[in-house]
């Protein structure tokens, strides 16, 4: 019933969202606002002539690069400091130097080392996503119950076992809050290194569309990415919910057996 009245909610919302913002749009003008039924008709008429298809992939394939480039490092990197003290104090300074650095400040940088093409993005897009997953895989390896590591220790389990059966179900929750908080800044890194310097993706569709004084084509290229986002974001719900199912047995039959 809850669940049932959550999607209600979320409809309504979005469909008052939708009318206040034809409203406006034709109340200003499309010069300033584009309007919804607008938007749908520039999309379905890219869609026809493979235009959204063309800038969007680029735009998908830096993103999802970056996101790997920077996501594997990340976890990888807090999971191997877990138990080495003075390396992780070490690298949380220069990592908290890393963090502070805007990345957008990087990207000449990175254009001067990997030219003008999809390796500036995905460089760009990488060192934006390896700090929010290293501080989120981070807080869950800190959350890992020691009392239950060493239990699993007296009762002989080798260091791959406590990986594998201890840490690693305890830290799936953090890792994916972070990923699915870098989804975002992987699209948007994406977006920015196309804005900055590119002939194709979604960037620089927006940014055309600026130039040219395109409304509809600006919101086209955010309504688009706005898609991406959430469709990534559903996808990692889906993997995370299948890889923590045991926590639902657990609890049911936890339920069952109080009953």
């Amino acid at each position: 019933m809850n669940r049932r009245r959550l999607w209600t909610d979320r409809i309504v919302l979005a469909c008052v969202v939708l009318i206040a913002w034809e409203a406006v749009g034709r109340l200003r003008g499309a010069y300033w606002v584009s309007s919804p039924s607008l938007v749908l008709e520039r999309i379905w008429m890219l869609v026809l002539n493979g235009d959204l298809w063309f800038h969007g992939r680029f735009t998908l394939g830096e993103a999802l690069g970056g996101f790997l480039f920077g996501a594997i490092p990340g976890c990888a990197v807090a999971m191997a400091l877990r138990r080495h003290p003075f390396s992780r104090a070490a690298f949380l300074g220069v990592a908290a130097i890393g963090y502070a650095i805007p990345k957008t400040a990087l990207v000449p940088l990175f254009i001067l080392w990997l030219g003008v093409g999809p390796g500036a993005k995905v460089a760009l897009v990488a060192a934006a996503i390896f700090f929010i997953v290293f501080y989120s895989t981070l807080d869950g390896v800190d959350a890992v119950d020691q009392k239950l590591l060493l239990s699993a220790r007296v009762f002989g389990a080798s260091e791959s076992q406590l990986l594998r059966h201890v840490v690693w179900p305890a830290v799936v929750p953090y890792v994916f809050g972070g990923l699915r908080v870098a989804v975002p800044y992987a699209i948007a890194g994406a977006i920015v290194g196309e804005i900055i310097s590119s002939n194709r993706g979604l960037g620089y569709l927006a940014q055309f569309g600026a130039t040219d004084f395109d409304t509809t084509l600006v919101f086209v290229s955010l309504v688009t990415v706005m898609l991406i986002v959430l469709s990534v974001s559903a996808v990692l719900s889906l993997i995370q919910k299948r890889l923590l199912n045991w926590q639902t047995n657990l609890s049911q039959g936890a339920r069952t057996v109080g009953a």
